[in-house]
């Protein structure tokens, strides 16, 4: 289905029971609503890859962003979270709908098994707020970009969407055991959560592991395994992607020169901020700036 109101648009793809996706487009100047009633075996993820969305719950009683960049999942099998959904202008935003049977089946080993709908679990609910990796963002543009033969655009799209889940779950091969991204106790994912926050916060002068550990009330062996599990990288394996997104920005808004960037996120000489840059994006920040004024 392909809808089109004056400058935005939604594009949505049924690819099988119990698996969708929309694609938002505002390129207006004005707010866009979008409301869909949803049930509560559904989960949600939601990619904001320019601009920013809101949304609305309980009579906009709740609500929450979805910044530029950021992906949201939601789960909550005790209630509905139907989508109520304010898209501001130049945001484009992809939501995938995906029931709990039909995500169990492709993360599960036993696609008949599904540990999360067991009785130890049934009422667990999960809520994650993560940025989205520059690999997810590669497959949401190819989605976005699908301009083929409408007979083979589903296909096309399932199987680009079945690489995103894989790239956005990536975990360590070496981690053991069945891996489902909700099976961590909801009091673990709080506490990690907080610790991915403390680093963020501190990122010129992060704690070490023994003291971040000790401030979120973990022992390290279950604040390694906990983020590796939710994040999909260690600790300050993550913290350098951070810091070097956040660098990219510092220097896209031509408020601060490149030694000063080096300093905020932590690197006390440019030659080491340099590098670290150098390493991550294949060029340095002076030529970075260049090209973005050319």
């Amino acid at each position: 289905m392909f809808k089109n109101v004056g400058e935005s648009t939604l594009d949505e793809i049924n690819l099988e029971k119990g698996f969708y996706v929309l694609h938002f487009q505002n390129e207006s100047k004005n707010i866009v609503n979008f409301e869909r009633e949803i049930d509560s075996t559904f989960i949600q993820m939601h990619f904001c890859l320019r601009g920013k969305s809101k949304f609305l719950f309980n009579d906009s009683s709740y609500t929450f962003d979805v910044l530029d960049n950021r992906s949201i999942l939601l789960y909550n099998p005790q209630r509905t979270l139907p989508i109520n959904l304010e898209i501001q202008p130049k945001t484009t935003l992809i939501s995938l709908l995906i029931s709990i049977e039909k995500f169990h089946s492709l993360f599960s080993k036993e696609s008949g098994y599904i540990p999360f709908l067991s009785d130890e679990n049934s009422n667990r609910k999960y809520y994650d707020d993560a940025e989205i990796k520059p690999t997810v963002s590669i497959v949401l543009q190819q989605i976005i970009n699908s301009n083929i033969n409408s007979s083979i655009r589903e296909l096309y799209v399932k199987g680009k969407v079945y690489e995103l889940l894989s790239l956005h779950f990536q975990k360590d091969e070496n981690v053991e055991g069945e891996f489902c991204p909700f099976l961590v106790d909801e009091e673990n994912v709080i506490k990690i959560r907080k610790a991915k926050e403390i680093i963020i916060s501190r990122m010129a002068e992060p704690p070490s592991l023994q003291e971040l550990a000790n401030e979120i009330g973990l022992n390290i062996k279950k604040l390694k395994e906990g983020f590796k599990q939710i994040y999909g990288d260690t600790v300050y394996s993550f913290l350098l992607d951070y810091k070097m997104e956040h660098s990219r920005r510092l220097l896209e808004s031509n408020q601060y020169n490149v030694n000063e960037v080096g300093i905020q996120v932590g690197y006390s000489t440019a030659s080491h901020f340099i590098a670290a840059f150098k390493k991550k994006f294949g060029t340095t920040p002076k030529k970075y700036v260049m090209s973005l004024n050319q």
